[in-house]
């Protein structure tokens, strides 16, 4: 999964901010347009969108808005548009800040380090009997450690993350597994089964892991 994915049609300005995230240490992807934005999220995924408005095809806020269909990923919208009718419209279709252009680099730097450090820099999630220690990456039931491989953990992780929303299998095939794997999107259903099992759930009358026809699945 990218780190970061900038949306951004001026191609200097882009090109600049990738150059210095990188040497920050971020994976970073880059893109000009509002619909490749989406092809590429949904088939890598990312842990932050830093989003312009005034693309071409499709602006930033209907990616905003379909990226909040599809994950709660954080949004950090950076835009020349300053009116306060356009921050709120921002905000309300769910970007968690919303920066005016021109910006100052260390400030949105700083941004994006303290969203990375929230969202990411956690060790313990939990939800439902549920609890994954991400610094060691072990994994407790209804109070029984339990033994997840690899892919199952970090499957579980992501579902959790997003408790609530129905995950398309491509993008939680895509996002676990990676977008070269060669594995097949049937392995997804192989370990969606595994961990149903390890929940104690079942399929026809789910509690925690519900299959959401023709999208995916969704934890309760």
């Amino acid at each position: 999964m990218t780190d970061i994915l900038i949306v951004e049609d001026d191609k200097e300005l882009s090109s600049l901010l990738t150059d210095f995230l990188r040497a920050e240490g971020y994976t970073v992807s880059a893109v000009e347009s509002g619909d490749r934005a989406m092809q590429l999220f949904e088939r890598y995924g990312a842990k932050l969108v830093v989003l312009d408005i005034n693309l071409p095809n499709m602006n930033g806020f209907a990616v905003c808005s379909k990226l909040r269909e599809k994950a709660d990923t954080p949004i950090l919208i950076v835009s020349a548009r300053t009116d306060k009718s356009d921050k709120l419209l921002g905000l309300d279709l769910g970007a968690d800040d919303y920066i005016e252009k021109p910006y100052d680099i260390d400030i949105l730097t700083a941004k994006i380090k303290g969203i990375f450090k929230r969202r990411y820099q956690r060790d313990i999630i939990s939800a439902d009997g549920i609890t994954l220690n991400l610094a060691d990456r072990t994994a407790e039931i209804d109070g029984k450690p339990t033994e997840l491989t690899a892919k199952e953990f970090d499957l579980l992780a992501l579902l959790i993350e997003n408790k609530g929303k129905a995950l398309k299998k491509e993008y939680l095939f895509n996002t676990v597994w990676g977008s070269d794997s060669d594995s097949e999107l049937q392995t997804l259903h192989v370990h969606i089964n595994r961990l149903r099992q390890k929940l104690g759930d079942d399929p026809k009358h789910a509690k925690r892991l519900l299959t959401v026809w023709g999208v995916g699945y969704k934890f309760l």
